[in-house]
């Protein structure tokens, strides 16, 4: 079976996916993407382009994929955020199964309209793209603290049990790659400490909800003067102060931080209220998201992605981890 490459998806399977929607027919498809799930570009004969998205087995359930589209939908129609616009199939449902791997397990997948833009580029001056970042949180909060969820909302919950355990919602960090004798004292010592203070810290509403849970730049688009927020596959319940974590995922040890988060406060205050408490636990969310990230390279192994960050990622948080404990104790 012709299976695009590291994702278990048969391009032939794909391609007769495609009918589940209008007008796709003879549509070209592109692997844009494979981190979490797999992200294609579709171009389509008679001109125009879709995004199709093939959810990992086993991750989110279809009425946690409806509770992302329908948060992501409140968010543009309440608020003026750019958010991504899902397109329905045949059936109306605006999330669809079908077989695209080589076993009869059936893929979620969403179809969405394609959204003109790029990503800002680490080569760039990033602080004000980290300034709409913190913008683009605040008014996510805010949203949130006054919106009702639907009765059958259903979507993860990222709290220190859910990232820590060996269960985690993205596996185990004890199990990472480079994860030995050597390091696995810092790390376990690391897990503990943020235990205790996450406990602490308290979930009160004015600092845990809903919210994107991967707000990096990855997933930020810039065309002209708009900003689009993209990608709320991991949105969930958990400390708004993650959204920045999420923020500078993979760039933890960059000299650059104290001033991107001096940015994406200077956004996120010009929003919505943030307390110096508050402030002063930012370096517990960044170790928090490096704990998970640290897991789902992992659990994620067969990706390119997952691949070229395993081979110093835990000596690299282990030094991450010292400087935090040092700082803490």
């Amino acid at each position: 079976m012709d299976l695009i490459k590291n994702t278990g998806i048969s391009a032939q399977k794909l391609h007769t996916a495609l009918a589940l929607w209008p007008g796709l027919g003879g549509s070209q498809s592109t692997l844009i993407n494979h981190t979490e799930n797999a992200t294609f570009r579709l171009d389509l004969p008679q001109g125009g382009k879709r995004i199709l998205r093939v959810h990992r087995l086993g991750y989110n359930g279809d009425r946690a994929i409806l509770s992302e589209l329908v948060w992501a939908k409140a968010l543009r129609d309440d608020t003026g955020i750019k958010t991504p616009i899902a397109v329905a199939g045949n059936d109306g449902s605006l999330v669809q199964r079908f077989a695209v791997g080589p076993s009869d397990q059936q893929h979620y997948m969403v179809l969405f309209e394609f959204e003109a833009g790029r990503e800002p580029l680490d080569s760039e001056d990033l602080i004000e793209p980290f300034k709409q970042l913190g913008q683009l949180a605040a008014r996510a909060h805010n949203h949130v603290q006054h919106w009702a969820l639907p009765s059958d909302f259903e979507r993860l919950r990222w709290d220190a049990n859910s990232i820590l355990d060996e269960n985690g919602l993205w596996g185990d960090w004890r199990q990472a790659p480079g994860m030995n004798a050597v390091y696995r004292p810092v790390f376990d010592q690391l897990d503990s400490m943020l235990r205790e203070r996450l406990h602490r810290f308290g979930q009160g509403i004015d600092r845990y909800g809903l919210i994107h849970a991967d707000m990096r730049l990855a997933n930020l688009l810039i065309n002209g003067d708009q900003i689009k927020l993209i990608d709320f596959d991991d949105c969930g319940f958990c400390w708004h102060l993650y959204d920045f974590a999420a923020a500078v995922s993979f760039i933890e040890d960059s000299p650059q931080i104290p001033v991107l988060k001096s940015a994406w406060l200077s956004g996120y205050r010009a929003k919505r209220p943030l307390s110096q408490a508050e402030e002063d636990e930012i370096d517990t969310f960044i170790m928090l998201r490096r704990m998970a990230l640290t897991a789902w390279i992992g659990s994620h192994s067969e990706t390119a992605f997952a691949q070229s960050l395993a081979v110093d990622f835990v000596p690299r948080g282990a030094v991450l981890a010292h400087k935090y404990l040092a700082k803490f104790r």
